[in-house]
């Protein structure tokens, strides 16, 4: 069915700018830099151990273009879109099909590096609105052509997400689709009476899919909040990222035992972005 967080969309009205904003956070240059000629987009992939985080930005007309600039004039730029892998995805259509989601066909998409001469090809499958209640979110098959990894990584740099945050006012009805439809492991669900809500946590390819789940009388809703990434030494990529001009809060234990954390607090596209240690326990 689903086997993985493929890659994440991040809308952007400056290619070139968020490009450079991101190499200084993550601490390594992204590995493609294409565009999507029928789509009217222009994009740049930081890969990493888990997933891949696209920068994309209009380039012409196109599908594409679209869902950036209605991204851009709702919300300014940040989180688009969640992509999740399938290894078989026409199997994966006939199975949601077996679950009663009217899906459309299977659509071919295609991606060339303008610097590289590389390209790759794909197929993805929009997901209807039943599951995605507001997310932009697709499955999508890789057929051809592969991305770089990283090289060299650093202790003070970024070697994997670890986890995204999405909101939801129907915790329920996200689970049925997250767990039972999209046979997403659900890992943990806790209530937090502080807040009066409840914490959904998802896990798949080594990633958590963290959910903040508050009721309300609207009909059900899922948005894309922020992001925490894992890196290797959380003081050295603090020192790293201030002295590039770069705000972030200074390291203290996270919630989760055997953690620190840091809230970066500029060049991140508005996203809301911690960055995490996990300790030796």
């Amino acid at each position: 069915m689903i086997e993985r967080i493929d890659h994440l969309i991040v809308a952007v009205e400056d290619l070139d700018t968020a490009e450079s904003n991101y190499t200084k956070i993550f601490g390594h240059k992204p590995v493609w830099r294409g565009e999507h000629q029928s789509l009217g987009t222009k994009n740049s992939i930081f890969n990493f151990n888990n997933l891949y985080l696209e920068l994309l930005a209009t380039n012409g007309s196109g599908a594409g273009a679209s869902l950036v600039n209605s991204t851009l004039e709702e919300n300014g730029e940040g989180l688009a879109g969640i992509v999740f892998g399938s290894d078989n995805l026409k199997e994966t259509k006939e199975q949601l099909s077996l679950k009663g989601y009217e899906l459309s066909g299977l659509i071919e998409g295609e991606g060339f590096d303008v610097d590289a001469g590389k390209k790759r090809t794909w197929e993805n499958l929009f997901l209807p609105n039943e599951i995605t209640r507001g997310l932009f979110s697709f499955a999508i098959e890789h057929k051809t052509g592969n991305l770089e990894t990283a090289n060299a990584v650093k202790p003070d740099s970024v070697n994997k997400l670890d986890h995204v945050v999405i909101n939801t006012n129907d915790a329920e009805g996200f689970i049925q689709i997250y767990e039972k439809d999209l046979e997403i492991r659900l890992a943990l669900d806790q209530t937090v009476e502080k807040w009066g809500g409840r914490m959904l946590f998802f896990r798949l390819n080594k990633t958590t899919i963290e959910v903040i789940a508050k009721s309300d009388e609207h009909e059900p809703k899922d948005s894309l909040w922020g992001l925490a990434w894992d890196v290797e030494d959380l003081e050295a990529t603090h020192k790293r990222l201030t002295q590039l001009g770069i705000e972030a809060t200074p390291v203290k234990e996270g919630r989760k035992p055997n953690t620190l954390v840091s809230t970066i607090k500029s060049h991140t596209c508005n996203i809301p972005t911690l960055f995490i240690q996990h300790l030796a326990s």
